[in-house]
Order: structure tokens, then C-alpha cells, then sequence
């Protein structure tokens, strides 16, 4: 590891808020960091990264000033953006890493994207989902899709609204089976928002836990894996059947208070998971051999 002493970070606010993250002297290797349906700029994943040696920068994709409230119709070039940036500072050699909401981008952005060499995906899906929240017109419904690219929205897979959770004060929400019951409902649907990574150049990583509470983020790894491979693409899955939708990677800390939305996994599974991953990932990123 490298000495986080002598990280550097800086704030950036155009033209989205966000978070650029050093390592001591140059590095020509970098990776955008995705965080998930919260908005979260991920900025301790990105100094554990540039403790690595890697420039990682993290970015407000959504709820920032001038961007939809909610996860709904996100230009993939809010990412592309970012690369450019990256480039722009050196970077020869460029990753993205995301989890959950973060991970579909990501998945979608190494597809559109030929720059990105490596995508790390943690608790993926295997397809483009339906909005969450309000677009830049206000309106949560009807659904439309969560992304675009050059202003066409991506096909989508809708929710079933007859399994749509409810939350009663007894406990998190989960949301498991309302993926799995949309899935099935929309089936000609979600095979047409079938996210094509057979497509992408890049290193693939997925990490994934058999206890996902949020949604099967293991069989979304699996058929992204099937189908990589029978391409000829690079792809490694890393999977723990007791972890939940959240790996822990190595430095991360516990998620405080009480959840709102049942993940699934415990401190146990999701650290061992997190760690499991943690060579996999470094070596994507790096483009190194494992």
C-alpha cells in the first residue's frame, strides 16, 4: 500500500460536484467511482484507491445543481465526462468502479465507452431498470428508464407494481422479490434492457453476494458472466453466499445506524467478501495480471 499521508484530494464543482482523489507523485492509471441509489459521492472509496496508487475521482450523478432529483433518464455522458476529465489529467489506463445503481452505470458506461479498460462492478445488475424517483420533470410515473445516451432513453425493465414493498414500521424494506416479480411480469421487457457487456473491450469484475437482500445481485452476476464468456471477453465473479448488497472492501467501515432498506449479509460475510474482491479489483484496475 501506498502512503496515505500523502494522498491529495480537492473538491470540483463543475460541471458536477465531486471529489478528486491523488496518490503521491503521477499515476497514469485512474478509475471513476460510482456510488449507489443514495447520491453519495464516494470519497473514502476513493482514498482507500489512491492509497493504492490509483487517481480515482467520484461525482454527484444525480440530485446536484441542474441534474434530475431522482434516477431517472441519466446521461451516460454525465460519465463520459468524467473520463474526459481523467484523460485530460494523464490518465492512460482508465476503470470504473460502481455499486448497485452505481454498478449498472458503470456496467453500461465500459459498453458505450471504449476508453474504459477495466469496470468493477459491486452487487450488479444484469439489466437496465426503470427509474427511481423523479426526472427533470418532477414526475416519478409512468416509469421511464434510468439512463439515456445521445438524449434516447435505454430500454428498461418496469416494476410490478402489484409487488411494490410497503414500508409498516416493522423493520427495513425490502426489495428482493419486486425485482425478481418484475423480471418474470416483463420478461419480453427485461431481455430487450438486457445490458450488452458482451460488447465491451474492458476487464470485467463482479462482485456479489448470495445474501443480497436489495436485489439477486449474484444471478445478475452469473448471466453477465455467461455472456461475457461466451463472447471471449475477461470476466472474474467474486461471491460470498453469506453477503449481503453491500461488500465491505478493506478500510471500510460498518454502515451506521439503523437501515432504511434490508440489504442483507452482516459485518462477517460482507468484510470476507470485500476482501476476497480486493486483489481483483486492484489488478483490473491496474491491468495486471492476477
Amino acid at each position: 500500500m501506498h502512503n496515505a499521508t500523502k494522498i491529495t484530494t480537492q473538491s470540483i464543482t463543475e460541471p458536477w460536484e465531486g471529489v478528486l482523489t491523488e496518490p503521491a507523485g503521477s499515476s497514469d492509471r485512474a478509475v471513476l467511482v460510482l456510488g449507489g441509489s443514495g447520491g453519495e459521492i464516494a470519497d473514502e472509496r476513493c482514498r482507500l484507491l489512491a492509497a493504492e496508487g490509483l487517481t480515482a475521482l467520484s461525482v454527484r450523478w444525480f440530485g446536484g445543481p441542474g441534474q434530475p432529483p431522482g434516477i431517472c433518464e441519466i446521461p451516460l455522458e454525465t460519465f463520459t465526462a468524467a473520463v474526459d476529465l481523467l484523460c485530460a489529467r494523464g490518465a492512460r489506463r482508465v476503470g470504473v468502479l460502481g455499486e448497485s445503481k452505481g454498478a449498472e452505470a458503470a456496467l453500461l458506461l465500459a459498453v458505450h465507452d471504449p476508453r474504459v479498460a477495466a469496470v468493477v462492478a459491486i452487487a450488479p445488475t444484469s439489466v437496465v431498470w426503470a427509474n427511481l424517483g423523479a426526472g427533470a420533470d418532477g414526475r416519478s410515473y409512468p416509469f421511464r428508464s434510468s439512463w439515456s445516451h445521445h438524449g434516447v432513453p435505454l430500454p428498461f425493465t418496469p416494476y410490478d407494481a402489484a409487488h411494490l414493498p410497503r414500508q409498516d414500521g416493522t423493520g427495513p424494506v425490502g426489495f428482493r422479490a419486486l425485482y425478481e416479480h418484475s423480471a418474470r411480469t416483463f420478461a419480453a421487457q427485461a431481455a430487450a434492457a438486457a445490458i450488452p457487456v458482451e460488447r465491451t473491450p474492458a476487464r470485467v469484475v463482479l462482485v456479489a453476494g448470495g445474501a443480497d437482500a436489495m436485489w439477486p445481485s449474484l444471478e445478475y452476476a452469473y448471466e453477465l458472466q455467461r455472456r461475457i464468456r461466451k463472447s471471449g471477453g475477461d470476466v472474474t465473479v467474486v461471491s460470498d453466499p453469506g453477503a449481503g448488497h453491500h461488500p465491505l472492501l478493506p478500510g471500510e467501515p460498518e454502515l451506521a445506524g439503523e437501515p432504511v432498506y434490508a440489504i442483507g449479509g452482516g459485518p462477517g460475510p460482507d468484510a470476507a467478501l470485500g476482501a476476497a474482491a480486493w486483489p481483483h479489483i486492484l489488478s483490473a484496475l491496474n491491468g495486471t495480471k492476477e
